[in-house]
């Protein structure tokens, strides 16, 4: 199966801004389903967010949002997450993959997780 890149990770206060990115250069991502998610330190991976490849529909789980938006440029072939007002328990690492994207949830069935990138909020 075929991976993401994730990269814009990094170290922020809370409150901050920050975009992550997700690329993969042999596949055209507008085609497919790609989502977000994220795993902080002793806790379960959760899935975050979702654009859907179809119809473009958006997904994100209540503890981020309002806060986060996913989106395409399909000009650069990527998919990015827009982090704004973040918060001590948005810290983790966040990975991208090709998912299943509903109206109220994200489901990943694989285990091709990449290297992830790490996000730390803390002041």
């Amino acid at each position: 199966q075929w991976q993401l890149a994730e990269s814009g990770g990094g170290s922020v206060q809370p409150g901050n801004s920050m975009r992550l990115s997700c690329v993969n250069s042999g596949v055209t991502l507008e085609y497919y389903s790609i989502g977000w998610f994220r795993q902080a330190p002793g806790k379960e991976r959760e899935g975050v967010s979702c654009i859907s490849g179809s119809d473009g529909h958006t997904y994100h789980a209540d503890s981020v949002k309002g806060r986060f938006t996913i989106a395409r440029d399909n000009a650069k072939n990527a998919v990015y997450l827009q982090m704004n007002s973040l918060k001590s328990e948005d810290t983790g690492v966040y990975y991208c993959v090709p998912v299943s994207c509903y109206d109220r949830s994200v489901w990943y069935g694989g285990n091709d997780w990449g290297e992830g990138t790490l996000v730390t909020v803390s002041s």
